[in-house]
């Protein structure tokens, strides 16, 4: 039997591999366990290792990280499964797989193929429902959204976060929330800018202090609004393409397209253009002046919430 695991999220890939691996392991123990490094491993100790017979045990299960880092693998890959004996189990590992390869084609049609995809806000939320649940805590799910918004979308960081939540109190609430996550540099950005373009001044220079409060520095903030407006910039540009393939095309994560939307929607693409050039004279006049940065970035921004 050979089963693939491949696609980038990877949190929940290692979480379903880490459970095949228990399962065998307490079914017939870790002397049946191998495990191979396709990037450090010749093509022979591919080979040797999915084709030998199991050592003091009934079972055997191999476990072969991007095995298609070999050439000759790529190769022989057919050739070599049909040598795999019933004794055997192949677990393949391959974080990125070219669809258009032949590779990709025969091990979607012959093997047990999972892909992870990079989950929503809507799926990452109700996710976080699953695991509270799972811990015999809770969260809704608006605040399911509220903790994405707040510390982003990596599923480990989110999972680290909801057990330190659940350990203070089992129902989490936006309070809770609030009291023990710090929200992240970028998180706080969108934020800006979504408050901004809604016109609202004062809790746009609220937020902008925060930032600096927290020691977040003037040229930090005009990169982290660059990547924003780059980020608008590509929805922008993208036609009538859905949020998907947008940030399959752009190597953007889904959520943060979505995120987006809403403010790409608001903007022409001549605002834009404007608003880009707008930070990039800021950024050229501080390192060729005694421009004072703050003054400079809070301007920015009030324009923003005059011209929305």
């Amino acid at each position: 039997m050979v089963r693939v695991l491949t696609g980038p999220n990877s949190f929940a890939l290692q979480h379903d591999l880490q459970k095949i691996v228990r399962g065998f392991e307490i079914e017939h123990g870790d002397l049946a366990l191998e495990r191979v490094d396709g990037e450090e491993a010749s093509y022979e100790r591919i080979a040797e290792a999915v084709t030998s017979l199991p050592f003091l045990a009934s079972k055997k299960l191999v476990v072969l990280r991007a095995p298609s880092a070999q050439k000759k693998f790529v190769e022989m890959f057919e050739q070599l499964f049909e040598q795999v004996p019933e004794t055997n189990e192949v677990v393949i590992v391959e974080p990125k797989l070219d669809k258009r390869l032949a590779y990709y084609k025969y091990l979607k049609k012959h093997t047990d193929l999972t892909e992870y995809a990079e989950p929503d806000e809507n799926g990452l939320a109700a996710w976080l429902q699953r695991e509270a649940k799972a811990e015999n805590g809770s969260i809704s799910s608006n605040d399911a959204r509220y903790l994405i918004e707040r510390v982003g979308a990596n599923q480990q960081l989110l999972s680290n976060e909801l057990m330190k939540l659940l350990s203070y109190d089992e129902k989490i609430t936006r309070a809770s929330i609030d009291l023990l996550t710090e929200a992240t540099p970028q998180s706080t950005i969108f934020q800006l800018l979504e408050v901004a373009f809604a016109g609202n001044a004062k809790r746009t220079l609220q937020l902008y202090a925060e930032q600096r409060a927290l020691k977040v520095e003037p040229q930090q903030i005009i990169a982290m609004l660059g990547w924003q407006l780059h980020v608008l910039a590509v929805i922008k540009t993208a036609g009538d393409r859905s949020a998907d393939q947008i940030a399959k095309d752009a190597k953007l994560s889904p959520f943060v397209v979505r995120k987006s939307q809403n403010i790409a929607r608001k903007l022409s693409l001549a605002e834009l253009k404007r608003l880009v050039a707008d930070l990039l004279d800021i950024d050229a006049k501080s390192k060729r002046s005694a421009l004072d940065l703050d003054e400079a970035l809070q301007n920015y921004l009030l324009k923003l919430t005059i011209s929305s």
